[in-house]
């Protein structure tokens, strides 16, 4: 749905009025696209200071530009969904309360999508992008969970947004220098972080180097 979302909100372009940044899309590739262009969308790379002689390098993605008077705006889409507006945890139908209850709406997504809203603000902010472009999608049926309807968008700066969802961009920085601390005073290896599914805690595992990759040349074989 999001991928989807991010290529209908945008205005079809011809080649010579599409913009086009320095290097191609380098998950790309022609000889296997069978004539079909990549979906729209620009990956900025970009570097961050934390201290210490510390330098993050980040890929990010931008899913479009918007034009405001002389000035161009990067901009990020993503869809929120609603699959069945009748569950117990839906609270409020889309179709009927969106255009004179929307901030109850997002009030309401917070409260049951609040990691992933945060994610979608995260990234936004590390790709410095200037909107970030919400969509409110719906199922035309809720028993068919293949055609949707774009019931709305709304458009958020993302500093602004984030001040909105208490979420601390600073503390999101510090969760990232703490992990890049932690794994400076490891030795050279391979490691998987994952959360305790029973406990509020992140755990640190050292795995042997060659661990997964018997599992992806395995998938590969029994594609071909």
């Amino acid at each position: 749905i999001n991928q989807n979302f991010t290529q209908q909100i945008l205005k079809q372009a011809s080649s010579k009025s599409r913009q086009v940044f320095d290097l191609p899309n380098p998950f790309f590739d022609d000889e296997e696209s069978g004539g079909m262009e990549p979906a729209s969308v620009a990956y900025r790379y970009r570097k961050f200071d934390l201290g210490d002689g510390v330098n993050l390098i980040a890929r990010t993605e931008l899913h479009g530009i918007v034009k405001k008077a002389k000035s161009q705006q990067y901009m990020t889409a993503f869809a929120l969904n609603e699959w069945d507006s009748r569950s117990a945890t839906a609270g409020i139908e889309w179709r009927a309360k969106l255009d004179s209850q929307r901030g109850a709406v997002l009030a309401t997504e917070l409260k049951n999508n609040s990691c992933k809203i945060a994610k979608w603000t995260a990234q936004s902010i590390l790709a410095g992008a200037d909107q970030m472009k919400v969509g409110f999608v719906s199922r035309v049926s809720r028993t068919n969970n293949y055609e949707h309807a774009v019931l709305a968008t709304q458009s958020y700066r993302p500093k602004e947004f984030a001040a909105q969802i208490t979420l601390n961009v600073h503390n999101m920085w510090g969760i990232i220098k703490m992990l890049v601390e932690l794994f400076k005073n490891q030795p050279q290896g391979k490691y998987v972080l994952m959360r305790d599914p029973n406990k509020p805690v992140v755990r640190l595992y050292s795995v042997p180097p060659g661990t997964f990759e018997e599992e992806d040349e395995d998938e590969i074989e029994g594609a071909e």
